[in-house]
This record gives structure tokens, C-alpha cells and sequence, in this order.
């Protein structure tokens, strides 16, 4: 049975997942998800995923900014021997960190596929809001975790294809709304 790809990650009520964690990731209000109001109920998603996970899916720029901070994050431990596949036609197989556990490069969306294609768990693919475009674009997503913010940023990057993009529907699987005003919005993709 192929594998599952899931994309998880922060975003917007107006579906921007740019610079969650602050300007410096590029956005002039970046920051969003540190200036909502701390509720552990709301992050517990992330440890669910971590359950599920066989491996993590990155496209280049969230490798370059996740792998410095989440190697050492005690946060972040449980990933550290996971294998992970960063999706880019740049990065040299040399230039990845030798301190995150095993990293292989892909590159394309076809390298994709094939390991899509692969016995073993599910990929989460975190951020990436590129590479999270191209593969549903491809129809290589299977699921959507979504952590909703209760802020509206306007303009930014987005994980969703848009323009001439086909029809998607979704099925949600599990919802939950928090003391916070985030919301846990968890979707399969319907084929």
C-alpha cells in the first residue's frame, strides 16, 4: 500500500502560512502564530502527528530554516534519527547537516511519487508552502492538518494552488476550536 503524504502546518484565517514565527522568515507581520495566546491544547496536534510520522517531507527553504533550530530543539528530539527527504533541484547531497539524523535529497516531483509509492508510514510534509502547492497540484497530497490563527494577514505565501488549479474536495476527519480562537481543522482529500 502506497504511503500517505500529509501536509501540516500553520496558517492564517485568510490562508496565509507565511513567517509564522517572525519577520525575519521574510513577511513585515510575521510572528502570528507567537502572538496568539499560548494554549498547549491547541499545539496537541503536533504531538498526535508525531505518533503517525515515519518520516519528514521538506522543500528546500524549510530545510534551511527548520534543521538549525529543530535539531536541537528538545521540542523536536523524536525527530532527530527520523529519516527525512528534502525536495529540492539546489541542495547538494554534501551540504546537508550531518547532525540531523538520515536526510536524502530529491528532485522532483516524480522523486516524489516514487517514494509516495513506497511500503512504510506516512510523510508529513511541514511548511514547504511551495512544494505543498506542486504536490497537490500533482495529486500527491492525501491529507491536510491545519492549524487555524485567528488573524488575517491579506498577502503572503499560500499552501493551497490557486488560479487554474483543479477541484479538490475534502472530507473532514476531526475539527476542535480552542480557548485561543485556533482551530484544528484535519481534512482527507476525496478521490
Amino acid at each position: 500500500m502506497a504511503r500517505e503524504i500529509v501536509w501540516t502546518g500553520f496558517m492564517t484565517a485568510d490562508g496565509i502560512v507565511d513567517s509564522p514565527g517572525d519577520s525575519s522568515e521574510g513577511h513585515p507581520h510575521g510572528g502570528w502564530v507567537l502572538s496568539t495566546p499560548f494554549d498547549p491544547e491547541a499545539f496537541s496536534l503536533k504531538g498526535e502527528e508525531l505518533a503517525e510520522t515515519s518520516a519528514l517531507l521538506l522543500g528546500r527553504r524549510s530545510y534551511d530554516a527548520f534543521w538549525p533550530v529543530w535539531s536541537t530543539s528538545e521540542d523536536h528530539a523524536a525527530w532527530q534519527d527520523m529519516p527525512k527527504y528534502v525536495v529540492s533541484t539546489t541542495l547538494e547531497a554534501d551540504d546537508v547537516t550531518a547532525d540531523w539524523g538520515p536526510i536524502e535529497v530529491l528532485r522532483s516531483i516524480e522523486d516524489v511519487a516514487a517514494l509516495k509509492a513506497t511500503e512504510g508510514g506516512a510523510l508529513f510534509l511541514h511548511g514547504s508552502a511551495e512544494l505543498a502547492r506542486n504536490l497537490a497540484a500533482a495529486d500527491l497530497i492525501d491529507r491536510y492538518h491545519l492549524l487555524v490563527f485567528p488573524v488575517l494577514l491579506g498577502t503572503g505565501k499560500r499552501a493551497f494552488p490557486d488560479g487554474d488549479a483543479e477541484r479538490r474536495d475534502l472530507r473532514l476527519r476531526d475539527s476542535a476550536a480552542y480557548s485561543n480562537g485556533v482551530v484544528k481543522l484535519i481534512y482527507d482529500v476525496v478521490r
